[in-house]
């Protein structure tokens, strides 16, 4: 059978499977729709954590960006993975004994007020937006390539596939989805990797084929041979000081992220969310220990494939065909040599490959069987699927739970505040889908800016909201104000071209930084006033510093007691 035949079978076999499960797990109260009734096992906690966490920028972008990058592509590694730990052991235990919903719901009962309430539900539905934008360009890219789909068709396929379960099932059909989702991304993946380690190393095991072939000095030759520097080489696409400011970003970020934290309120006990903290590293880890291998891999193939052929001979493959059809592959002989010429230099390249889709056609590159091309494209659809369902939940519950029950209607029934929640989830639909359309970047790029605006706005305020009782509620407030608005602004100015649609963008890196990485300047100036503030207002109430002190203590599982 085809690539496209073998794609629409797992397409549908695996969505029909998302749709059943959302069904079966649809909810009527609002502790399932937001928490999963706080029954979710460890394992599948971890497992529902590492898809919701490991989103279309970790499949389909992430080795694309590295396998560009080469040494420099390590922020994403060293980012993401650093932040998951520096989540899981020193924030994720104790916002579980905390006991509350939503990260805005641990704001507002930890600085006893609803304007800071209110600051981090907004934070909240920016940073979920900002992250969303990403997960639809890749259901995009996927459909476009091998449904034939238009890219904008796709997204909203997409959109109504998870619609359907995040309306019916909430969290709890989110979870137990995307615990499916999470076995096929990861299987797809995997797979791949290993079958391209064996056909260019002769090692299953692609880590090792990396580290005992000769495919990285070789790699190296040919980028010195064509102009380009050596692919390990450090620095080489990022200064050093934007590279140590993007990593710090993103790793903060990913403590800081509401559809990440929210996870270790759906576990019975802080017990339980170690333990899911824990199963989900472990998860992540196979995905994130094995991209650096299948990028160094899909590097290798493209320049063999494409570099120094002919124009005639290169669309004479297949797959070549079907991805310049979708405009994320170019070529133009512009010197009429009829060879193709891959340089550093923009402007006599000849061959154009967009990053997002590195993934995806590496399997077609390396030429494994159809049925394994059309497992990393349900793999890509499964990664940005599971995201985007956490991140609807997060905007709903920012919306519904935080803003109208919380500030608006305190005297909302049950079933007032799910439809709420539900109506909030449709709309969200539609805003994420015009984001899908109208990317501001790549994928991980996309993503990078969303993570800096958690860096800007959660971070410091989650942090010194559990380790400094002094802290209060104007500090947490302007804190988050200040971080939130300064980082938004300059991502917008630096990336004016693709956010304003600018001719040039209207500011260029911020001391060398650029805006992937701007977001450290934001916490930094977000603890700065946060910590300036507090110490210069009045202190926190006496039992909200009990209550700080209280959840530190590494007994039971106790819960907080409101305090608004």
């Amino acid at each position: 059978m085809t690539v496209a035949v073998w794609t629409t079978i797992l397409v549908v076999l695996t969505f029909g499977f998302y749709l059943y499960i959302g069904y079966a797990s649809r909810v009527r109260d609002t502790k399932g729709f937001y928490v999963a009734g706080q029954g979710v096992p460890a394992i599948a906690n971890g497992a529902a954590t590492a898809a919701d966490w490991m989103s279309a920028a970790s499949f389909i972008s992430m080795a694309g960006l590295i396998s560009f990058m080469g040494f420099d592509g390590a922020i994403y590694l060293l980012g993401w993975t650093g932040g998951y730990v520096l989540l899981a052991l020193l924030l994720a235990p104790y916002l579980r004994k905390f006991g509350k919903y939503t990260v805005p719901d641990f704001v507002g009962d930890r600085y006893y007020s609803k304007t800071a309430r209110g600051v981090a539900a907004v934070a909240a539905i920016f940073v979920s937006l900002t992250y969303v934008a990403g997960q639809m360009r890749g259901v995009g890219v996927v459909f476009s390539r091998f449904l034939g789909l238009d890219v904008n068709w796709g997204v909203v396929v997409g959109m109504v596939i998870v619609a359907f379960f995040a309306v019916l099932g909430g969290m709890k059909g989110i979870t137990w989805t995307q615990v499916a989702q999470y076995t096929v991304l990861i299987s797809a993946f995997l797979i791949t990797a290993i079958a391209i380690s064996i056909t260019l190393t002769g090692n299953p095991i692609p880590q090792l084929g990396l580290i005992f072939s000769d495919i990285v000095p070789k790699l190296n030759q040919i980028q010195v041979d064509l102009g380009f520097t050596e692919y390990t080489q450090p620095f080489r696409t990022k200064a050093p000081i934007d590279i140590i400011a993007i990593t710090i970003s993103l790793m903060v970020g990913t403590a800081g992220l509401p559809h990440v934290i929210v996870r270790f309120y759906t576990v019975p006990n802080v017990r339980a969310a170690r333990y899911s903290a824990g199963w989900a590293l472990l998860f992540i880890g196979l995905l994130y220990l094995t991209a650096p291998a299948l990028a160094i891999f899909a590097r290798y193939n493209l320049l063999d494939s494409l570099h120094g052929k002919s124009l005639n001979d290169v669309r004479s493959l297949n797959w070549v065909t079907s991805w310049e059809q979708t405009g994320l592959l170019g070529f133009e002989d512009k010197n009429d040599d009829g060879l193709l010429q891959l340089t550093p230099d923009t402007d006599t390249t000849e061959i154009t490959i967009d990053r997002d889709i590195i993934v995806l056609a590496t399997p077609e590159v390396a030429q494994l069987s159809p049925f394994v091309i059309a497992l990393v494209a349900a793999g890509g659809l499964a990664a940005a699927l599971s995201t985007a369902s956490g991140l609807m939940l997060v905007i709903s519950s920012s919306i519904s739970h935080d803003i109208y029950y919380r500030l608006i209607n305190p005297e909302a029934t049950e079933s007032q505040r799910l439809l709420v929640g539900r109506v909030v989830i449709a709309l969200a639909v539609v805003v994420a889908g015009w984001f899908g359309i109208n990317p501001p970047g790549f994928v991980a790029e996309v993503v990078a800016f969303a993570f800096g605006l958690g860096a800007a706005s959660f971070f410091p305020i989650i942090l010194l909201g559990i380790f400094d009782k002094r802290t209060n509620s104007t500090g947490a407030i302007a804190g988050m104000s200040v971080g939130l608005i300064f980082t938004m602004v300059m991502i917008v100015l630096m990336q004016s071209t693709k956010v304003l649609g600018t001719a040039e963008p209207l500011m260029g890196p911020f001391f060398g930084i650029s805006a992937q990485g701007i977001g450290t300047i934001g916490m930094i100036l977000n603890f700065v006033v946060t910590l300036v503030v507090s110490r210069s207002t009045a202190a926190p109430p006496a039992e909200i510093q009990e209550l700080v002190e209280s959840v530190r203590v590494p007994r039971g599982s106790g819960t907080a007691a409101a305090h608004d």
